[in-house]
């Protein structure tokens, strides 16, 4: 009588063992497929006795519990996806293949033979039974490079070798491959319909554990809420950087991956375009602002937490001009919009993580005796002791900042041939740059 008012949800099947450090298996797939909106099942295979360090012992599902645990969800609970992870043992391959089959679920084998902390998670001998009796059931396989050499003897060392192994793998039935790239600086393989997709991502420091679970289970997901494989695999890749990039330092061996990294990359990424919308508003509703609005117009600009590059730098997607002598801002907040402020804020970051927004307004000697009278800290470059070959902006805010020890709140310089002298608000974020812009514009009134 109620279900017609719940919210229905994409569902998706792990078959995986339990990894008892919360790192990988059974675990990191659950985590996944809640941080994507997908309801998680699972049909446990083994039970490790595992942590960061390694695999110390595992213990194998009974087969007729196996075949219990996947009855038991199937004749309850539609399932749009399956994924395998841990299948030890030839005959837990073979019961899966048979589940599988029977059901005619939709599959992704995560072809897991060793774990990242250290230990073999599938014997030989189901390496063959994977290989004939699996494999030929799935829409997709995931293996690292190791895994690849292991299903197939081609030895990878490059982007060529992979694709090599990615086709075998192919004839050996799988509808679609994904050779993973953690080895190829960052680049997945994909061979689909007899073509070949680079999936490129970056190269991230951090804890990897469990990072192969996380990638075909966030495939996983996407696919079971009805993506293409190409739209899954690149989803998959920047889920899988943003988990290593927040990954958890925790035990004594390689650190688990963090499945709430995207999640957090996402609210950041909100919370950001939010106070530089906010910022902009403030700006637009001070007609005192805008005497300080320099020729080329100007533009605020704040970075998220891990911003490593422009377009994790958030700014009006034009600039702020003078529109009937009132500020005005021409296009919207977005991610990647100016290369010039987000340079600023992306070069103090390097310095000071916290200091991560900018924004640039009209140099003249009244505005930085104001600046001064409010107590801001005040520095200056100039652009003729700039060295050849870099950019401006990244030398002169460094230059400033390591002869000053700080970051401090104003950076200007009086210009050079074809370029306008400038000063630079330097902020924690976009309100409080915003802020300390307007203080000056309302003590440039009262001089």
């Amino acid at each position: 009588m109620y279900a017609s008012n719940l919210y229905i949800m994409k569902t998706a099947m792990t078959i995986a063992g339990v990894d008892s450090g919360g790192g990988a298996g059974i675990a990191a797939d659950l985590k996944t497929f809640s941080a994507l909106g997908v309801h998680g099942t699972c049909v446990i295979t083994s039970l490790t006795a595992q942590n960061t360090k390694g695999v110390l012992n595992s213990l194998d599902t009974p087969l007729d519990f196996i075949k219990e645990q996947f009855d038991a969800i199937t004749s309850d609970i539609k399932i749009d996806y399956a994924k395998t992870g841990m299948l030890s043992s030839p005959d837990i391959v073979r019961t899966v293949a048979g589940l599988i089959k029977k059901e005619k679920l939709f599959l992704v084998i995560d072809p897991v033979i060793a774990a990242e902390a250290g230990g073999t998670l599938l014997a030989d001998e189901a390496v063959e039974v994977l290989i004939e009796e699996l494999i030929p059931l799935s829409d997709v396989i995931t293996p690292n490079i190791h895994e690849a050499q292991r299903l197939t003897g081609v030895r990878i060392k490059d982007i060529k070798d992979a694709q090599k192994a990615a086709r075998k793998i192919y004839e050996l039935g799988a509808k679609a491959v994904i050779v993973t790239g953690g080895h190829l600086k960052g680049t997945d393989v994909l061979y689909s319909n007899e073509e070949f997709y680079l999936i490129k991502g970056k190269l991230i420091k951090g804890g990897t554990h469990g990072s192969g679970c996380t990638h075909s289970a966030a495939i996983t997901a996407q696919l079971a809420k009805g993506a293409t494989l190409v739209e899954a695999s690149r989803f998959a890749k920047y889920f899988v950087e943003q988990a290593i990039l927040r990954s958890i330092a925790i035990g004594g061996g390689a650190a688990p991956v963090n499945q709430l990294g995207y999640v957090l990359a996402e609210a950041g990424k909100n919370r950001v375009l939010k106070n530089v919308g906010e910022a902009v508003e403030l700006i637009e509703n001070s007609r005192e602002f805008s005497d300080l609005i320099p020729e080329v117009g100007c533009n605020i600009a704040m970075g998220i937490q891990e911003a490593s590059s422009v377009l994790d730098v958030a700014a009006v997607s034009g600039r702020i001009v003078r529109l009937k002598k009132a500020p005005h801002a021409v296009g919207c907040v977005e991610f990647g919009a100016s290369s010039h402020i987000a340079r600023i804020v992306l070069t103090c970051m390097h310095y000071n993580n916290f200091m991560r927004a900018a924004i640039n307004i009209r140099y003249s000697e009244e505005t930085i005796l104001a600046c001064e009278e409010l107590k801001f800290s005040v520095e200056s470059f100039s652009r003729e002791d700039e060295p050849q070959g870099v950019s401006t902006m990244e030398w002169g805010v460094s230059d400033v900042i390591r002869r000053a020890g700080k970051i401090p709140d104003v950076i200007y310089d009086k210009g050079g041939v074809g370029k306008e002298a400038m000063i630079r608000v330097i902020g924690r974020d976009a309100v409080d740059v915003a802020g300390k812009a307007l203080r000056i514009a309302g003590k440039m009134m009262k001089q």
